[in-house]
């Protein structure tokens, strides 16, 4: 099987055809849905020991000079004073005009001057556009993330250095004579570690981490395990007509900067208020709510479910939507799941 001529492929693409994985376009790449065990036991292995996931996909952005700090501060929402080189933060990129969220971003700050900005694949170019001067560095390397319980564990065996990053820091460390970078980040719930290696050096670390337990995963397991944690997606739970404010995130802005992208927008739909926000449902047996199912209350659509699916570890089914400021927590709704109403409850995010 060979890639679509006008998808981008990882550096471990050969290894995950070799593992027999299900490929599917994704953000303008071919990357793995799954493995031969499937979704659910990839899930089950990044919640009860330790799962590696391929996420090379994601953009990896260098920038640097006395002026870094500066323009990451006007550009994202979110402020780099709450952290400190040697540290990660979660930030977004905000609309000029409506405050709605282009991008949400991963920020790795290395050194007094010298940041890693990671943004979503499909939104590179927007990031590049409003920070002028990086470099895209992601054709130089591959990003593997190793998530779970048992993720400290494993990584003590085969790269001691990562393995002491703590959550949300940034550090170095050495695969096979190869320099490489480590945070103590990821997008699972689970305790875990993004790894940026040379992508010459990446296939022997993966076989490495694999060797002493870790369980490739795919996209499929990636996003039931965001789910259950109840983090949004770009393009699901972020984007255009979505602020922070709408999903719940008010923490990733920087109140008290003087200025960034957006500030004015966010800042006045926090006076006002906001008539939705973001909410977790549940549903009962092992039927899947489905991202666009229309959420009813009394007989009306209020919402359309944003993402949707059968949660391993709880059993049932759990999505999001966007609900109006009202239906609190324990308000009963229900889905329109093809002409037929099923019953929900709003719940509190995460599930898991």
């Amino acid at each position: 099987m060979t890639g679509q001529a006008d998808l981008s492929l990882s550096p471990l693409d050969q290894v995950h055809r070799d593992a027999q994985a299900r490929m599917v376009p994704f953000g303008g790449w071919e990357m793995p849905l799954s493995y031969p065990d499937g979704t659910i036991s990839e899930h089950m292995a990044c919640r009860r020991g330790a799962a590696i996931f391929d996420v090379s996909h994601l953009g990896t952005l260098e920038l640097g000079g006395a002026a870094a700090f500066d323009q990451l501060q006007t550009a994202l929402s979110n402020d780099l004073r709450r952290i400190s080189p040697g540290r990660a933060q979660y930030t977004h990129l905000l609309d000029e005009v409506d405050g709605s969220v282009l991008d949400d971003i991963i920020v790795w700050w290395l050194a007094d001057d010298s940041f890693m900005v990671l943004p979503n694949a499909a939104n590179n170019a927007d990031v590049l556009d409003a920070l002028p001067g990086c470099v895209d560095v992601a054709s130089d390397r591959a990003l593997l993330a190793l998530q779970g319980p048992r993720a400290s564990a494993l990584l003590e065996e085969v790269a001691p250095d990562a393995a002491r990053v703590g959550r949300f820091r940034v550090s170095t460390f050495d695969w096979r004579g190869s320099p490489g970078l480590v945070a103590g980040t990821g997008y699972t719930g689970e305790r875990g570690f993004e790894l940026a290696v040379p992508k010459a050096v990446a296939a022997s670390l993966w076989h490495a981490l694999v060797a002493v337990g870790a369980d490739p995963a795919g996209l499929g397991a990636r996003d039931t395990l965001r789910l259950e944690a109840g983090l949004p997606l770009h393009g699901h739970e972020l984007g255009p007509g979505v602020t922070p404010l709408h999903a719940g995130l008010g923490w990733v802005v920087g109140w008290d900067k003087e200025a960034f992208r957006g500030k004015s927008a966010i800042d006045a739909l926090r006076d006002r208020g906001t008539d939705r926000l973001l909410r977790g449902l549940s549903t009962p047996g092992r039927r899947p709510p489905r991202e666009g199912q229309a959420i009813l209350h009394e007989g009306e659509e209020v919402a359309v479910v944003t993402s949707g699916n059968f949660s391993p570890c709880l059993g049932y089914g759990i999505a999001m939507g966007f609900l109006p400021v009202g239906l609190d927590v324990g308000t009963t709704v229900a889905l329109d799941q093809r002409g037929t109403e099923v019953p929900a409850t709003v719940t509190d995010l995460p599930f898991v």
